[in-house]
């Protein structure tokens, strides 16, 4: 009898820990406060920037998105690209940008790139996962779209 109690209250515990299948016609994911956490996911895993020997360069946002994100949260320092701010015309032209993330059953896509210099860039577009760790982005996760 023991053995049924223990092996019930497991399964009850699975199945409030399992997450139920999406609806295929429910409509994507809306914005609903990951989108910092899922630039984080791919400023720290697929660029690599950290705190203390990869600091990331200036942060600049597409269009008119500009989220409110506590960076330091994430283990980041991220500072606004100012394209106008004084010092060596080179250092204006590094920054790493980020366009609103697009939120469907299987994740998040977010379009990014980096400029180094002058005609120094890539840009990717990258598929970020949410599951146990939070949101992911993969080894392999990003995909070029432009060189400069």
């Amino acid at each position: 009898m023991r053995a049924v109690s223990i092996l019930t209250a497991t399964a009850a515990l699975l199945g409030a820990c399992a997450t139920p299948p999406m609806d295929p016609d429910s409509p994507p994911m809306a914005d609903n406060g990951n989108d910092c956490a899922v630039i984080a996911a791919v400023a720290k895993e697929h660029y690599r920037f950290n705190t203390t020997d990869n600091r990331p360069p200036p942060i600049r946002f597409e269009d008119d998105y500009a989220p409110r994100c506590d960076w330091s949260r994430y283990g980041l320092a991220f500072e606004a690209y100012d394209p106008d701010r004084p010092g060596d015309p080179r250092e204006r032209v590094r920054w790493v940008s980020f366009a609103r993330p697009t939120y469907d059953g299987r994740g998040a896509m977010i379009a990014t790139g980096i400029m180094h210099g002058p005609l120094a860039g890539m840009g990717y577009e990258c598929r970020v996962i949410s599951g146990f760790a939070g949101w992911t982005a993969p080894e392999g996760s990003c995909r070029n779209t432009w060189v400069s």
